[in-house]
């Protein structure tokens, strides 16, 4: 066992970071995981090592990645393949800063090695992302490990003061805006990603990133007879089927195209993760889902419908509520409410009225950009945990 790959910040040298990432269902533990291993590399200089389970699941966001190799460098960060719960790499070594990310458990011999360590590491749990208040109040507190002299505090990512804030690096307004403002850009965005160029602006530009939705087909239907043309972006997954059935053909993969009345859709290849900030970007409205897209369309400065992670009894929907008061907190009542209204047919309570939630867009948009900015008061959540970390290696 060696102390540290790299010496702490005492000695001016890179923090050692270790992340442990266990992919549990779709792709927003590691979505998160990865953005958040770049950002502590690139933007803060700490030498980071990624444990993951499921190299196969983390190339469809890195299609860089080599799932044959065990260990891999990888935009900077070391990747290493965590074979079963209880192994800790091919070399045991212990970082000044120990990251299990939503609670996945480290490796026992890793966790012993901690506590043998003479400078013990600093301890984090990286937790899901809640809006709700009480994460406020629990944000960075201690827990001590019941066998060991350790300490592991429990970091929440939030919306709200007091909390992790979320992911953000530092150049993602530069990026944004200069798509905004370069006509060539969204141009060249448009042909790659449907093969032609960019709809009038008397359509509307949504994209649909959602989980199995019965709420899908009724809202199919009313952007099909509304009477203002709607563009349709699908990125290939989860929903495909749905969309093969409303348009009667044998399926909707990445690439394919169909219209019925005002409707016409667009399939997408699944994207790695610096792919999709343009789609958001070039569309009018954003469906999201899970943590990862739910937060990205917040700095996008669009307007956006969140699908929710469900959860047995409805345990997601005082989650759900509780960003829908962070996010609508400043909007006039009337498209506060038709806001609420969507958002909850959408996640199962209710059924989506186009019309109702469509004529509010306006005032939607001016929150989006107001509320990105709220957003960014609170700080980024790399930036956040880089602070908390340094102060408790001095």
């Amino acid at each position: 066992m060696t102390e540290a790959r790299s010496p702490t910040s005492a000695t001016g040298a890179p923090i050692a970071c270790d992340l442990f990432c266990a992919v549990i269902d779709n792709f927003g533990d590691i979505g998160v995981c990865w953005r958040l291993a770049r950002q502590l590399a690139h933007e803060h200089g700490w030498q980071v090592r990624l444990f993951v389970d499921d190299l196969h699941a983390f190339q469809k966001l890195c299609p860089t990645l080599d799932t044959d190799r065990a260990t891999q460098s990888v935009e900077g960060v070391l990747v290493e393949h965590w074979h079963a719960p209880a192994h800790a790499g091919d070399t045991l070594q212990i970082a000044d800063v120990v990251i299990e990310a939503f609670a996945c458990e480290l490796p026992p011999v890793y966790v012993a090695a901690m506590a043998a360590r003479t400078r013990k590491p600093v301890w984090l749990n990286l937790e899901y992302l809640s809006a709700e208040d009480w994460v406020a109040d629990f944000h960075l507190r201690p827990s001590p490990h019941p066998r060991y002299a350790l300490s592991k505090h429990f970091f929440f990512p939030g919306l709200g003061p007091g909390t992790g804030g979320v992911l953000k690096e530092r150049t993602l307004d530069a990026e944004r805006l200069a798509f905004e403002r370069s006509a060539n850009a969204r141009e060249t965005w448009w042909r790659n990603a449907t093969g032609g160029p960019p709809p009038g602006p008397e359509t509307t530009v949504i994209s649909l990133f959602a989980y199995e939705n019965p709420a899908i087909a009724p809202l199919l239907e009313q952007w099909r007879d509304g009477g203002k043309p709607v563009f349709l972006l699908v990125p290939e997954g989860r929903i495909s089927g749905a969309l093969a059935r409303f348009f009667g053909v044998p399926a909707f993969g990445a690439g394919s195209q169909a219209t019925r009345g005002a409707l016409h859709a667009q399939a997408l290849a699944f994207t790695e993760q610096r792919g999709y900030d343009p789609l958001l970007w070039a569309s009018d409205l954003n469906f999201v889902r899970g943590e990862d897209s739910f937060v990205r369309a917040q700095w996008a400065a669009r307007p956006f419908v969140w699908h929710i992670y469900p959860q047995a009894d409805d345990a997601h929907l005082p989650k759900l509520d509780a960003a829908l008061a962070h996010y609508g907190s400043t909007l006039p009542e009337a498209p506060r409410a038709a806001l609420e209204r969507f958002w909850h047919a959408w996640n199962g309570r209710g059924a989506p009225d186009w019309a109702d939630f469509a004529q509010h867009l306006p005032a939607c948009r001016a929150r989006a950009s107001g509320w990105a900015g709220e957003m960014a008061r609170v700080g980024d959540l790399a930036g956040n945990l880089a602070e908390f970390a340094k102060s408790q290696l001095k």
